[in-house]
């Protein structure tokens, strides 16, 4: 359980990270296994969707609250082909 927190704590900290980036900003994508498989996924080269579940147990708001929190960071990452296309241009004007 304490390598799934700590994944999705990861998968929190790259969306956090999508959402608030500088052209300069490092993305951390290394920091788990979670965000390692989903890079591709997040970074726009592929159409993501992501599933919250959230229960209407009376024990479980804290975590229906957490899951909503989540959601509503994730859904604020818009990454269009064309900002890939120009990250790829400026790796090969700076080779050139």
């Amino acid at each position: 359980m304490k390598k799934i927190n700590y994944s999705l704590s990861c998968l929190g900290n790259v969306i956090n990270a999508l959402v608030t980036r500088k052209k300069s900003d490092h993305i951390p994508f290394r920091d788990s296994k979670l965000t390692r498989l989903l890079k591709d996924s997040l970074s726009g080269k592929f159409r993501t969707s992501i599933i919250v579940n959230c229960s209407s147990d009376i024990g479980t708001e804290d975590e229906t609250a957490s899951s909503l929190k989540f959601a509503d960071r994730a859904k604020k990452v818009k990454i269009t082909l064309s900002d890939i296309e120009k990250a790829i241009r400026n790796v090969i004007d700076d080779k050139s």
